[in-house]
Formats: structure tokens, C-alpha cells, sequence
């Protein structure tokens, strides 16, 4: 008998003691994040877990407005979202953010100073850069020989059917309108209307509007030319493979910033920081960016990529020259004109 009750207090305590330990037992902290697709090292996730004991739950969205129209709907809570620079405007506006507390993430130093201050956060009060890049072309130079220098390849004919197209409001929008000459900013409704005319024109020759599945279809022969953003191009630099490459066009482009942030009626705002703070350190964030292929805003990653591949940090698709920045526009939130660009996107995909 005693010793059947020495093996039960034994048992007891033995529980007691494995659900005191980080991760473990009912009271392990769940912490939600909200990303693009294909937007981290996943083995840095698993590392974030096992040094914490703080327990990621993952989930995925394809676009700034679907991630945004989840959040506005409400019945879902989120600790952590990864949204770019006009979406972080417009959520500071509606109250949509909670503030970040920098003395919580010592590794904030190591973002370069060019990347604090924009804009759409002026005081740094509300987001943590995470990858930035351009909009552009990627083409197969076995399909196509001729000089890819302007958005007006992705109206030409000869390519009908091998033509692919983003899934995104502000981006294909931005582009027809810088086709037309005008600010991916324009919030003048006859410059709209022309460049939805221009887009319904188009779309007869192109193959469809994608998002995550660009990489693969340019990869299989599928296309000949995709609108998509840069870090796609490195994706597939990464891959070995050198017949796709990558442009921005002379009539400029989209310079854009995607930034780390936590939604207002986040839970685990503490553990959020904490894996602001981890994704910061120089060694994560260089490991984040070589699996990804977008560029770091991180300067102590960057040195760190410049010795292991110097090559990748002279390519126009990673760390775009001052000539093309100076062709670029940064978006910024329409304010209530975003809704007539909601129409026209719509009357876009269903024409």
C-alpha cells in the first residue's frame, strides 16, 4: 500500500513539475500571427517556440486588403501582422494599432536609419520594418528577347495567354496608371477610369491574375512575363535558375515597405514584441532573408549577406540603385477614395 501511494505522489508530482516548464500545461501562451505567404523562415519560427515556449500559431493571407477586411469583420483576433505602408497608414487612422514599445526590442537598433521616419509612421510609434523592395516584370529570356523597359510589354499581343497578372488591388492598378503617366497615388477618378479601361483592354491576352502562384508558373514554362514584386525574382535567383530575370520599368514603379505590427486588441502584446525582437536579431533576420529572398532593412544582416553572397547585394532585384528608387512611388492610403478604387477593382476582375 505504501508504496503504491509512493508511486501515485510520485506521478503527481511529476506532472506538477513537467507543466511548470516553458511550453508546457494549459496556460502556454498562443501567440497568432498573420503573414503573406511564403514571408519567413518557418525554421525560425520552430527556433522562436523552443527558446520561448511560446507556442505560434500561423496563418496566411495573399493581399493587404484581404488581410485588412479580416481584421474590419472582427471574430478573429491576431498578436501580430505583416502589413505594408499604406495599410499601416490607414489602420493608424482608424485606430486599428497599438503601439509598439521599442524598450522591448533592443534590436530595433540594427534597422538602417533610412528606414525609420516614413511617412506612413513618422514617429516609428506603430510598425518595425521587415522586408522592402519594388514592383516589377520578371521574363523569361527564352520567350522573350527584346529589351524589357516598359509596363507596355504586358499589352503586347505577341505574348497572348504567357502574360500573368497580380492579384492586387493598389499594385495592377498603380501599374496601369503609371502606363498612362499618372501617380500610383491618383485620386482623380477620370485617371482611375482610364487605367481600368486600360486593364479590361488587357485582359484577353493575359493568362490571369495570381499572387503566390507566380514563382512556380514562371519556373514551369507557363509564362513569359508576370507582374510581381522583387523579392519573387530572387525566389527563383535562389532556386539556380538564370533564364527569369527581373526590371523596372522606365515609367517607375512601386518602392514598397512591409513592416512588422500589432493590432490593437492583440492579447500577447508582451510575447508579440518579444518576437519582433527575435526576428531583429542579425543572425534571424540574415537566415530570413537569404530563405526569402526580399531585402533586409537590417544593416548588421546586410554586412552578413554581403560576405556570404557579395554577389546578391549588386543585383537590381535585391537592392534596387538610386537611379530606380528615384522612379519609384511609395504608396499612401487614398483616404475615401480607396472606395471608388474598390468598385473599379471590382468591375475589373468581373468584366
Amino acid at each position: 500500500m505504501k508504496k503504491f501511494f509512493f508511486i501515485v505522489i510520485t506521478f503527481i508530482l511529476l506532472v506538477m513539475a513537467i507543466a511548470t516548464l516553458p511550453g508546457c500545461g494549459q496556460n502556454r501562451v498562443v501567440l497568432n500571427v498573420f503573414n503573406w505567404g511564403d514571408y519567413i523562415d518557418r525554421d525560425l519560427i520552430s527556433k522562436f517556440e523552443k527558446e520561448t515556449g511560446i507556442k505560434v500559431n500561423y496563418e496566411l493571407y495573399d493581399t493587404n486588403e484581404s488581410m485588412l477586411a479580416k481584421l474590419e469583420t472582427g471574430g478573429t483576433y491576431y498578436d501580430l501582422i505583416f502589413p505594408s505602408d499604406y495599410v499601416i497608414e490607414e489602420m493608424i487612422a482608424k485606430g486599428m494599432l497599438a503601439k509598439i514599445d521599442l524598450s522591448n526590442i533592443p534590436n530595433y537598433q540594427y534597422i538602417e536609419s533610412r528606414f525609420k521616419n516614413l511617412d506612413y509612421d513618422p514617429n516609428n510609434e506603430y510598425s518595425v520594418p521587415y522586408f522592402w523592395g519594388t514592383l516589377g516584370i520578371l521574363y523569361n529570356t527564352d520567350m522573350v528577347t527584346e529589351t524589357v523597359n516598359s509596363w507596355d510589354i504586358l499589352w503586347d499581343e505577341k505574348y497572348s495567354g504567357k502574360i500573368l497578372m497580380l492579384d492586387s488591388m493598389r499594385d495592377t492598378i498603380g501599374v496601369a496608371l503609371k502606363k498612362l503617366g499618372y501617380s500610383v497615388n491618383s485620386t482623380n477618378t477620370k485617371e482611375i477610369e482610364e487605367a481600368k479601361n486600360l486593364l479590361i483592354q488587357q485582359k484577353p491576352i493575359i493568362n490571369g491574375y495570381y499572387v503566390d502562384e507566380i514563382v512556380d508558373m514562371m519556373i514551369n514554362g507557363d509564362a513569359a512575363l508576370a507582374l510581381t514584386w522583387s523579392g519573387s525574382a530572387m525566389d527563383i535567383y535562389w532556386q539556380g535558375i538564370d533564364n527569369i530575370q527581373y526590371a523596372v520599368p522606365k515609367e517607375g514603379a512601386n518602392l514598397w515597405f512591409d513592416c512588422m505590427a500589432i493590432p490593437a486588441n492583440s492579447q500577447h502584446k508582451k510575447e508579440a514584441e518579444m518576437f519582433i525582437n527575435f526576428m531583429l536579431d542579425p543572425e534571424h533576420a540574415y537566415q530570413n532573408t537569404e530563405s526569402v529572398g526580399y531585402a533586409t532593412p537590417n544593416r548588421a544582416a546586410l554586412e552578413l549577406l554581403k560576405e556570404s553572397s557579395p554577389e546578391v547585394v549588386e543585383m537590381e532585384a535585391y537592392y534596387p540603385s538610386e537611379e530606380v528608387l528615384q522612379r519609384c512611388e511609395v504608396f499612401v492610403d487614398l483616404g475615401s477614395v480607396k472606395e471608388f478604387y474598390n468598385l473599379t477593382w471590382t468591375q475589373i476582375l468581373a468584366d
